[in-house]
């Protein structure tokens, strides 16, 4: 399968899921992200009939699909009642995630308040434990994201935002169901960068690779290939090498802008390889 096969779309809040199918059905495209956690995709409006529809034309056309969560939703959350809505909104979402024939579900590992950090980390780690737990129950993959960095006087900082952070989880965590989604774009805003990532990672644990441009040491955007400084043919050539055989996903601008973006990208990687 070439590199522009393997590149996918996360369709995120504001498309309809239908839409992003007939776009992926137009444009030969494998692999979709789905967010289910307001309209027009909310989790209630996926009725018996609009799930047959989404699951016939995925099995149809060859499209695979996974369930991108919120990372607003504290995976690390620690307060009585708040911390038991995040568990049954975790769990529900991985049973939505298998009612759609979806494949893998895309997690956070929380977040802490400066002052909480390893109290946080110590319970999202249980946690994505008991999530690991229920997908091996239910067969489905758990992609765990490397997060982005907020400013070092924010009040909120995510977790598994740099290398040494994510080896925490990734160290103690050893279901074959819990594997990495690499969001190179946040990788490129941190001091460690996406080499750091790459030599500190097992890369066969990685499924999916997620694409962005945006500036080195940066703030958190979501950029178009070619409008900022990242060095997406340098990460496809360094991705082969290391044998990566997962999927790509685009996570950028408008539905449109993502379809032109794998002809884009995978020009760089021509490029790459020669």
């Amino acid at each position: 399968m070439g590199l522009r096969e393997r590149i996918g779309i996360d369709l995120g809040r504001k498309n309809k899921i239908e839409d992003g199918l007939a776009a992926a059905v137009e444009h030969g495209i494998r692999y979709l992200d789905l967010k289910i956690d307001v309209a027009p995709n909310a989790v209630e409006t996926l009725t018996p009939e609009r799930v047959k529809g989404i699951r016939d034309t995925c099995e149809r056309h060859g499209i695979h699909v996974g369930v991108h969560t919120m990372s607003a939703v504290n995976t690390a959350e620690v307060a009585p009642h708040v911390r038991d809505g995040v568990e049954r909104y975790l769990i529900g979402h991985m049973d939505a995630c298998k009612m759609l024939g979806g494949e893998w579900i895309v997690v956070h590992a929380g977040y802490h308040f400066t002052s909480d950090v390893e109290m946080r980390m110590e319970a999202g780690l249980e946690r994505l434990k008991r999530l690991s737990d229920h997908a091996e129950t239910i067969g489905l993959t758990v992609l765990l994201e490397n997060m982005n960095w907020e400013p070092d006087d924010a009040e909120v900082h995510y977790l598994a935002h740099n290398v040494e952070e994510t080896l925490f989880y990734f160290d103690r965590l050893t279901s074959p169901n819990l594997r990495w989604a690499f969001t190179a774009n946040h990788a490129h805003i941190v001091e460690d960068g996406v080499d750091a990532f790459l030599a500190a990672m097992d890369i066969k644990r990685c499924d999916e690779v997620r694409l962005a441009d945006c500036w080195r040491n940066g703030k958190e955007e979501h950029l178009l290939p070619g409008t900022g400084d990242f060095d997406f043919p340098g990460l496809f050539r360094k991705l082969d090498e290391l044998g990566f055989e997962g999927h790509y996903m685009n996570a950028f601008g408008t539905l449109e802008d993502m379809v032109k973006g794998r002809d884009i990208l995978a020009r760089m990687g021509e490029n790459a390889a020669a």
